[in-house]
């Protein structure tokens, strides 16, 4: 979608757009409120509504994911050679 529309560096606003429903399906399940979910996210109320409606594009992935382990996720990296260059890429995997 963001490819779509000429957005510069769509592939990180795509995995970035796929990490933050993670953070907020988290956050239902462990029956946070937003202002509750704020303190160990380190952000205020609005910082967690601001994100969650989809307003991440100065969070890093390193900060997204800390959001997840801090709420109880564990996150796991993987590199690998890739076969061409084409296959040279960014991914993300989830599992529940």
């Amino acid at each position: 979608m963001f490819a779509d529309i000429g957005l510069p560096d769509a592939a990180e606003h795509s995995i970035k757009a796929d990490i933050v429903p993670r953070i907020a399906a988290r956050i239902k399940s462990k029956g946070l409120t937003q202002a509750k979910a704020a303190s160990p996210l380190g952000l205020a109320q609005p910082g967690v509504s601001k994100l969650l409606r989809g307003h991440f594009a100065g969070y890093t992935y390193d900060r997204l994911f800390g959001y997840l382990n801090a709420l109880g996720e564990k996150i796991c990296i993987e590199i690998s050679e890739a076969k061409t260059k084409k296959d040279a890429r960014l991914e993300l995997e989830m599992t529940d």
